[in-house]
Order: C-alpha cells, then structure tokens, then sequence
C-alpha cells in the first residue's frame, strides 16, 4: 500500500514539480522527510569513510555522471539491489545518499526494515558533498566536475561543479 509519504515523493520527483518556496537544502530536508534514518554530515562521513558500506540510491543514469568514491550502486529500491537482504552484513554501517537526501531516506527505512542496524542518511547527500569539496568520480573512478542534478528544479540546490540533467 502506497504511503502520503511515498506519493508526495512521487509527485515531486516523477512530475516535476518545483518545491515551492524552500530555498535550501536544510528547508527541502525539514519539509519533506521525517528523521527517520539519522543523518550524517559530510564531514564525519569523510573522517571516516572507510567505515562505512557507501549506496547510491539514485537512477543509474546520475550514478553513471559522478559519485561518491567507491560508493555502490544500489539503486532506487532495495529490489533493485538483489541479494542485498541475504548477502550484506547487516551490522556494518551503512551510508545511504541520493541527490539531497530525500529519496536515500526512503532507501534507508527500506534498509531498516530489512534488519540493518547501522544506517545513516547523508545529510545534503551528493550536493552536500560536493559543496563541501570533496571528491566525486566518474564510471572510471577518476575525479569529475560533473554532477547530475537529477532536474532543472533540483539544480538551484548544488552551488559547485558542473551542473548536468542529461545522459552523456
């Protein structure tokens, strides 16, 4: 059964829809998710990144533009990332992102659900991380300016690198 939370998401990403009035990540993350996968900030991800078991919950096409290093695509269901429920070990940390962090929450809970202990929601997710001057790679693993901006929309959002919407 379909959630508010679930369609409200839909709606705002499958249809385009501009967010309204927020005018920062910090507003987009208060508006439209819960909390219910604790955040982590940019910055203590990357004192420890080693830690950390690294998915990309966005569309293939944005992972294929630039990432996280040796971030793992899982894609945008956990259905999409098969066997992770009976393979992965589910009390290894866990860092979800996606394109400011609203669909990596949605990820996470699925995670949750699935009996991981240890998830976390990038906070500000791949724009977060790029704004702060950290690195993201391309299909080869090597350093990109490039940044897949999931919309036209969702643009205004990342401040840093070059700004892209479209397969290349």
């Amino acid at each position: 059964m379909t959630t508010k939370k679930q369609i409200l998401v839909a709606v705002m990403f499958f249809m385009g829809v501009a967010i309204g009035a927020a005018q920062s990540i910090d507003e987009v993350l208060k508006k439209y998710n819960t909390q219910s996968v604790p955040y982590i900030s940019v910055q203590e991800l990357k004192m420890n990144y080693q830690d950390y078991i690294i998915l990309d919950t966005r569309k293939l096409e944005e992972f294929e533009v630039s990432h996280l290093p040796n971030a793992i695509w899982a894609g945008e269901s956990l259905k999409d990332w098969k066997g992770l429920a009976n393979t992965a070990n589910k009390n290894k940390p866990v860092v979800v992102y996606c394109t400011v962090g609203v669909r990596s929450e949605n990820y996470g809970e699925k995670l949750q659900e699935a009996g991981f202990s240890d998830v976390k929601n990038l906070y500000g997710s791949i724009f977060a991380w790029k704004d702060a001057g950290y690195e993201v790679v391309d299909q080869q693993g090597k350093p990109t300016e490039n940044v897949h901006t999931y919309s036209k929309a969702w643009a205004k959002y990342l401040k840093t690198g070059n700004k892209l919407t479209g397969k290349n």
